[in-house]
C-alpha cells in the first residue's frame, strides 16, 4: 500500500527544514527503534512489520499536491520545498527477520545515512513497526495458548480502521496465526480465508433447520453452522446432526458447528460427545465470544474439546494489560561520526550510543543463552563481564563456551532492499523456531522468566564516558 510522505509529525519536517537552513541534512546519522517494556508483561515481542516499512521507505515521494498543502502553511521556505521535491530515502537499514523473538532495549530497526533521510521517516516506522509488533506477539501468545488448536483471525470488524484491519491481519500470521476471515488481507497476502455464518443467516428463516439446510445445500462441502441462536444443546446441535447426515447420504459431510455464546469448555464437550455418537467424529468444533490467551488457555485447561479458535477483538485490537501500545522510540545514536547519548535522572531512559551489533549467544543444544549488545566491530570474549542496560550495578560473566549469533542483517541499502524478504509462512515458521529455543519460562502468561539483556564492556565504558561528560 502506497502512503502519503506527509503520514508524519509536523515536528519532522521543521527539523528537516532547519537542518537544511544549517547545512546539516546531509551529514551522516544512525538512529535506532528500539521499546523499553515488554508487551502484555509478557517475556517477549514477536517483530513483525519490516517489509511494509521497507515498501514505503522506498517509494516515499513528495507530490506536487503535497508541497502545495506544504506550502500552504507559511512555514516553510521555498528552497526547501525545492529540496523536498527531489527527496529520496538512500540510507542503509539493519533489522531482524520477521518473526523473531526480540525484548526490551534492544535496537531493532538501525537507520544509517543523511541526517534528514533518517529523520523524516521516524514517525512511519514507528506507526507500523510498534504496531505489528504489538499484534504480532499478541497472535504468538493466542497461538501458543491454543496448542495444537487452530487460531482463526475474525478481527476485522473491531479493527481501529481499514488499516488496522489489514496491518493487523498480517501481523497475525506473522506471529503464527494462520487463517483470516478477512478476505481482502486473503486476496493481498495469500493467506487462507475461513468463515461460518451469523445469527442473522438463521433469524432470516422461519427456523433453525430449514437455515442450516439452505446454508448446507449453498456449501456442501464447507459448511460450519453456528449453533447458539436458541438453545445449543437442545436445539442446535441436533439440528446440525440431522444436516449431517442429510449431506453424507449426498456424498458430503458437515464441516463444523461454531460456539459463540455459553460455556464454551462445557458445551463444547457436551457437542463432541454427541456428534460422536451420532457417528461424525470429523465434525470440528470453532468457537469463538471474546477469546485471548487467558481464556484460552483456561479453555484448555478444563478439558474442553475446541478444534479452532475464532480469536477477533483482543487480538484485531492487541487489547489486555500491558497491550494497546508497543511504546518504541527512535533515537539519535550518532551523528557527525560522534557517538551521541539521550540521558535523563532515570537511567532505564538513558540511550545506547553509537552504532552497535545485537549478539544472541546460544548453547550446544541450540537453546539461547542471553543476548548481548555490542559496539559496532567489538567481539565478545567468553567470561566477559556484561551489564545490564537499565542497571548498570547489575552485572554478569559471560558463558565460558557460546555461539555469538548475529540477529540483524542489512535489509536495505541506498534505499533498495537487499535480496528477498521471507514470505508471511516463513516468517511464522520462524517464530515457532523461534519460540522452541527459548529458555524454559519465558513463554509463561504469568510471571515469565526473564530474559537476560545485556551490554557489552566497551559499549558500558563508552556510554559511562558520555554520560560522566554530559552531566558534569
Amino acid at each position: 500500500m502506497r502512503y502519503s510522505a506527509l503520514l508524519t509529525d509536523l515536528y519532522e519536517l521543521t527539523m528537516l527544514a532547519g537542518y537544511f537552513e544549517h547545512g546539516m541534512h546531509e551529514d551522516d546519522a544512525s538512529f535506532d527503534l528500539f521499546f523499553r517494556a515488554n508487551p502484555f508483561k509478557g517475556g517477549y515481542a514477536v517483530f513483525a512489520g519490516l517489509e511494509p516499512a521497507l515498501r514505503y521507505l522506498e517509494q516515499v515521494r513528495f507530490t506536487e499536491q503535497d508541497l502545495a498543502y506544504l506550502d500552504s502553511l507559511n512555514l516553510f521556505r521555498p528552497r526547501f520545498l525545492d529540496y523536498l521535491e527531489g527527496f529520496r530515502f538512500r540510507c542503509k537499514v539493519i533489522a531482524p527477520d520477521e518473526g523473531t523473538v526480540v525484548f526490551a532495549n534492544e535496537p531493532l530497526v538501525t537507520i544509517e545515512g543523511g541526517l534528514a533521510q533518517a529523520q523524516l521517516v521516524e514517525t512511519v516506522l514507528l506507526n507500523i513497526i510498534n504496531f505489528q509488533t504489538l499484534v504480532a506477539t499478541k497472535a504468538a501468545r493466542i497461538q501458543h495458548a491454543a496448542g495444537d488448536g487452530e487460531v482463526v483471525e475474525f478481527g476485522l470488524r473491531r479493527a481501529h480502521g481499514p488499516d488496522g484491519g489489514l496491518g493487523g491481519t498480517r501481523a497475525a500470521c506473522v506471529g503464527g496465526v494462520r487463517c483470516t476471515s478477512n478476505t481482502w488481507a486473503g486476496q493481498i497476502f495469500g493467506i487462507p480465508v475461513q468463515g461460518t455464518h451469523a445469527h442473522s443467516w438463521v433469524m432470516a428463516f422461519d427456523d433453525e433447520l430449514t437455515a442450516f439446510r439452505a446454508y448446507a445445500e449453498v456449501f456442501p462441502d464447507n459448511a460450519v453452522l453456528l449453533v447458539d441462536t436458541y438453545d445449543t444443546l437442545r436445539i442446535g446441535i441436533p439440528n446440525a446432526i440431522t444436516v449431517a447426515g442429510e449431506l453424507r447420504k449426498k456424498g458430503h459431510e458437515l464441516k463444523g458447528v461454531r460456539l459463540d455464546s455459553g460455556d464454551l469448555a462445557y458445551l463444547s464437550r457436551r457437542a463432541r460427545k454427541m456428534f460422536d455418537e451420532a457417528g461424525f467424529p470429523d465434525v470440528r468444533i470453532v468457537a469463538s465470544n471474546e477469546l485471548d490467551e487467558y481464556v484460552i488457555q483456561s479453555l484448555r485447561s478444563e478439558g474442553s474439546r475446541i478444534d479452532i479458535y475464532g480469536v477477533g477483538t483482543q487480538l484485531a485490537t492487541a487489547g489486555g494489560e500491558g497491550g494497546g501500545a508497543l511504546g518504541g522510540v527512535y533515537k539519535l545514536v550518532r551523528f557527525a561520526d560522534k557517538p551521541r547519548l539521550k540521558v535523563t535522572q532515570d537511567i532505564a531512559k538513558a540511550t545506547l550510543p553509537d552504532r552497535k551489533r545485537l549478539l544472541r549467544l546460544v548453547d550446544a543444544a541450540g537453546t539461547f543463552i542471553q543476548d548481548v549488545i555490542c559496539r559496532e566491530g567489538e567481539n565478545l570474549e567468553p567470561g566477559a563481564t556484561v551489564y545490564d542496560p537499565t542497571n548498570p550495578s547489575q552485572r554478569r560473566r559471560l558463558e565460558k563456551t557460546f555461539d555469538a549469533v548475529e540477529i540483524r542483517r542489512v535489509v536495505m541499502e541506498k534505499g533498495q532492499i537487499v535480496g528477498d524478504l521471507p514470505d508471511l509462512k516463513n516468517c511464522a515458521d520462524h517464530r515457532v523456531e523461534q519460540f522452541r529455543r527459548l529458555p524454559e519460562g519465558t513463554l509463561r502468561l504469568h510471571n515469565p522468566h526473564t530474559y537476560k539483556i545485556s551490554i557489552s564492556p566497551q559499549l558500558h565504558e563508552l556510554r559511562e564516558r558520555l554520560m560522566e561528560k554530559i552531566m558534569f
